[in-house]
């Protein structure tokens, strides 16, 4: 597959924050309010200055690995007539910063998804004889369809279902708080009205207020 372009690091890390207040996977307290030092691991970053790799934190994914990640990505929320995929918005690259980061919610994110990503390609490997990333869709779907939802997982892919939980959403999370994420889910905020005529009349009904 092709390599989806990187995303600035600086948007990167601006993207990770923003996901926390607006989607709220974590608790939002595992963040600072302010660029203030926080015992631990320093200070919050100040997303006026630009970042190369190694500042701030190191990023945590290999090659390899970024392109499974990639992969898993683009099965739970591929390209269709609405939106493009999420690798090319450069979700993995808000994944690695979001698992990066030295807080202690993505500590025990990054663990999880570490593990889950080695279990993927061995699982791959024992499947198809190759790493996800290289198989085609109906491979990775086969092993997707085994551990996408962690009551039906069977005993020996539970934690498997668990990590595919908790990708899922991370992959959410990232894509649904992008500009083409919004116009999938044909969301309207933030977006200056030239009138306002009021809510629309089967609202109001729906409410008995009409």
């Amino acid at each position: 597959m092709n390599e989806p372009q990187r995303l600035d690091r600086r948007e990167a890390i601006k993207w990770m924050l923003a996901a926390t207040a607006t989607v709220s996977l974590l608790n939002f307290r595992s963040f600072g309010a302010s660029a203030r030092a926080v015992t631990g691991y320093g200070t919050d970053p100040d997303l006026m200055k630009y970042y190369k790799p190694g500042d701030l934190w190191p990023l945590t994914f290999t090659r390899a690995q970024h392109r499974a990640v990639a992969a898993l990505c683009d099965v739970i929320i591929p390209a269709d007539d609405r939106s493009p995929g999420a690798s090319s918005l450069g979700v993995p690259d808000f994944i690695d910063e979001w698992i990066s980061a030295p807080y202690p919610d993505q500590q025990n994110d990054r663990e999880e998804i570490l593990k889950g990503l080695a279990w993927l390609d061995r699982e791959s490997e024992k499947r198809f004889g190759k790493v996800f990333a290289d198989m085609d869709d109906g491979q990775k779907h086969n092993i997707c369809d085994d551990i996408c939802f962690v009551p039906k997982a069977r005993p020996d892919f539970k934690a498997a279902a668990r990590f595919f939980a908790r990708f899922r959403n991370l992959t959410a999370g990232g894509f649904y708080t992008t500009p083409q994420g919004w116009k999938d889910i044909q969301y309207l905020g933030n977006v200056a009205l030239a009138k306002f005529d009021g809510p629309p009349p089967e609202v109001l009904k729906y409410l008995n207020l009409a």
